[in-house]
């Protein structure tokens, strides 16, 4: 039994592989509709969530399994004071697989110690959320048609953005990556993500508090929202979320291939009418994200 609690856990060989599972589940979905018959996903969300959940769950319907779970800790005895350890032992008797987001950091790992079935880390905190970042992954293959040699700019809440962090692992392990992190000096990548993925690897990158002086370069720009659920101070927040927004004027020196990412939710980084430039891909994203869940789900099952 493998589970999935950060990215790093998976070879670049195995990332490939669950790439090309998904472009071939696109290709032929008639093919997987009856792959998990008899199986059940647990979807444990102690946090909000859209995409990441429902997106689980329409991937396990797509494979022929049924899903159960909770979409708030409220709803679950975690309100009554269960232990994550606890909650986990009990739903891994009705599940055969389970997807748990959590808000605090390494919760996902401690369930994984105490489940009898595959636990997949579907966000911890603002740690890792390795299943966004195969999604990511499937967005810049499809779109790119490769890993390497590439310039990736994050744009941003580089501090608590889990999805920034566990995609900076994941890319940093291909040949002639380029980063270039644009932040504001309080929401800048942390010292431990920027010392084992990039300086420890030789990667080469620039910081920028200005995302116009850097566009020219990008070939991905990855845009992240400032996370008001991260923030103990509300005022901080209100200062900075308005740092960075995406207009069509700030993508006039942009390259034409260049390819706009987002985690989503949007609420106001992204100008909506930057949604009909062929260059935005941050709704075609949402929809990689069912298939790579698809092929994930049937990898730690063991029935690819």
């Amino acid at each position: 039994m493998k589970h999935l609690i950060d990215i790093l856990d998976l070879s670049p060989q195995e990332i490939m592989e669950l790439v090309n599972k998904a472009c071939d589940i696109i290709e032929h979905p008639a093919a997987y509709a009856h792959k998990c018959d008899g199986k059940i996903l647990a979807t444990l969300f102690f946090e909000p969530s859209t995409r990441t959940r429902l997106s689980f769950e329409s991937a396990m319907l797509s494979l022929g399994g049924q899903v159960l779970g909770f979409s708030s800790a409220n709803s679950s005895s975690a309100a009554k004071g269960e232990s994550v350890a606890d909650t986990i032992r009990t739903v891994s008797c009705y599940s055969d697989i389970i997807a748990m987001r959590h808000p605090k950091e390494g919760a996902p790992l401690v369930a994984s110690m105490h489940s009898l079935v595959p636990v997949i880390n579907a966000g911890d905190g603002g740690h890792n959320h390795p299943t966004q970042t195969l999604t990511d992954l499937l967005t810049i293959h499809k779109e790119k048609g490769r890993f390497d040699h590439l310039t990736v700019g994050f744009c941003g809440d580089l501090k608590f953005g889990r999805t920034v962090h566990s995609l900076v692992g994941a890319m940093s392990r291909y040949e002639g990556i380029k980063f270039v992190l644009v932040s504001p000096e309080e929401l800048k990548l942390p010292r431990y993500v920027k010392e084992e993925s990039i300086k420890k690897r030789g990667i080469p990158y620039e910081q920028s508090v200005s995302l116009e002086a850097v566009m020219p370069e990008l070939d991905i720009l990855y845009m992240t929202r400032v996370q008001r659920e991260r923030f103990f101070n509300e005022e901080d927040y209100l200062r900075l979320k308005d740092s960075y927004i995406l207009t069509p004027d700030k993508l006039q020196n942009a390259k034409e291939d260049l390819r706009i990412l987002h985690p989503l939710p949007r609420v106001n980084e992204i100008s909506v009418t930057v949604d009909n430039d062929p260059r935005a891909c941050y709704f075609k994203q949402v929809q990689y994200g069912k298939y790579i869940r698809m092929a994930l789900i049937l990898k730690l099952l063991g029935m690819d």
